[in-house]
């Protein structure tokens, strides 16, 4: 059974201080990859895929992403204000769950950036989500081919795609994307406050409702100043 979400979570609030100097005087959503913004590379994609509403949380320097998005039609961007308060990748999704609704949603970080394969990878999420099985289905990049990423991996993944964490000394081969769908049933007796998504993902984990769909394309992990440009240099050998 699949899905087909027509509201999304954008998450944009964070200080992007590992982006510095870029981030001194503007949010990292809005740092430009290939003459667009981090921010719009997302929007296009949830468009089109089909999502008409996107909730854009805010806190550090709010005033430029709220002026950059204002225009924005497809999909029309909902604001959720969070400059008084520091909430947390969790606590701003909780925030906002009175503007997703009921059905599963789209969950997306501001400044991943991904090339799609043959098919665009936020519809196979849909098409693979089972509402059923899972309460949360993660995009998840192979970390040997992904760009500016040198970690450890998040994620091991089994055939039928359910994940295991990766203990503390492991080396596992995928790491997180940053775009997912996740039913809203998740957050119900979720803490009020700050709080990490990574508490959500753990608890899903331990329910056994936690699962992934490995990307088809290249993801990048656009972290710092120097992997803007090797990030620019994929975009545009891409549609070259």
């Amino acid at each position: 059974m699949s899905v087909k979400p027509t509201k999304a979570m954008v998450l944009a609030a964070g200080l992007g201080l590992r982006m510095r100097p870029l981030t001194d005087q503007m949010p990292k959503p809005l740092v430009q990859v290939a003459g667009r913004a981090l921010l719009d590379h997302v929007l296009d994609k949830l468009g089109s895929a089909g999502v008409s509403e996107a909730v854009v949380n805010v806190h550090y320097l709010p005033d430029q992403i709220i002026d950059h998005v204002a225009t924005r039609t497809i999909p029309r961007v909902i604001i959720s204000d969070e400059r008084d308060q520091v909430l947390g990748t969790g606590g701003g999704v909780v925030k906002a769950l009175p503007l997703l609704g009921d059905d599963p949603f789209f969950h997306v970080n501001a400044d991943t950036m991904w090339i799609d394969g043959v098919r665009p990878n936020l519809a196979r999420l849909a098409d693979a989500f089972d509402p059923a099985r899972m309460d949360i289905l993660l995009l998840m990049a192979p970390t040997t081919s992904s760009i500016g990423y040198g970690g450890r991996g998040d994620y091991a993944m089994l055939p039928d795609g359910a994940l295991r964490k990766r203990k503390e000394h492991q080396v596992v081969p995928f790491v997180y994307a940053g775009a997912a769908i996740m039913s809203p049933s998740l957050f119900a007796d979720a803490p009020s406050g700050e709080f990490s998504l990574t508490r959500m993902f753990d608890r899903a984990n331990e329910q056994e409702r936690l699962f992934g769909l490995r990307l088809d394309g290249v993801w990048m992990h656009v972290g710092t100043p120097d992997a803007v440009h090797a990030a620019e240099e994929a975009f545009l050998e891409s549609v070259a």
